[in-house]
């Protein structure tokens, strides 16, 4: 007797759940950023719809990478809070590199420090990452699980917790909240 066995790969309904939840946040997420960013035409939008539908519908099959986000007011807050420290951080990291290119006479001290992140998805420490390194001064070297590596123009802490606090927490109270 000749046993035939097949083998059905199935999605456990949280999983289907969650790649749906992730095209239809994926869908309206485009379809608001199209309609922000186009003027008011009809033909435009419906264009801009039908585009939306299509990017969402291929990234169906892939793995939700915002399955993370937290969909809450506080954490639409916290995001809107997190954009205005960005945002400053930038401002003042550029400052700071400026006046060490204008005035050479400023001491630097570059090196590379080891800090330590409480965030456990991956995308929340992958815009951590980004974060820190599109600010001017600071470069994201390599991420080891909870910890990040990061060349710093001037280490002011030799220490985990000391190059923690300066580098990571400004950021990473609100990609908490964002992320978990």
């Amino acid at each position: 007797m000749i046993k035939i066995q097949i083998k059905i790969k199935t999605y456990t309904e949280s999983g289907a759940m969650k790649r749906f939840k992730h095209t239809v946040l994926l869908f309206l997420f485009l379809v608001l950023l199209w309609a922000l960013l186009t003027p008011h035409n009809m033909q435009e939008i419906w264009a801009g719809v039908a585009v939306s539908a299509l990017v969402a519908l291929f990234t169906l099959r892939m793995d939700p990478v915002l399955g993370d986000l937290k969909l809450t007011p506080k954490s639409f807050l916290y995001l809107l809070i997190y954009i205005f420290v960005f945002i400053k951080e930038l401002v003042i990291s550029n400052l700071d590199v400026a006046r060490r290119v204008v005035d050479p006479k400023l001491p630097i001290k570059p090196g590379i420090v080891k800090v330590k992140t409480k965030l456990n998805s991956r995308i929340g420490r992958t815009i951590l990452a980004n974060s820190i390194t599109l600010t001017p001064g600071t470069l994201t070297v390599d991420i080891k699980d909870e910890y990040l590596y990061i060349h710093w123009i001037e280490i002011k802490h030799d220490d985990l917790e000391g190059a923690t606090k300066d580098i990571v927490q400004k950021f990473e109270k609100y990609l908490e909240v964002i992320f978990g």
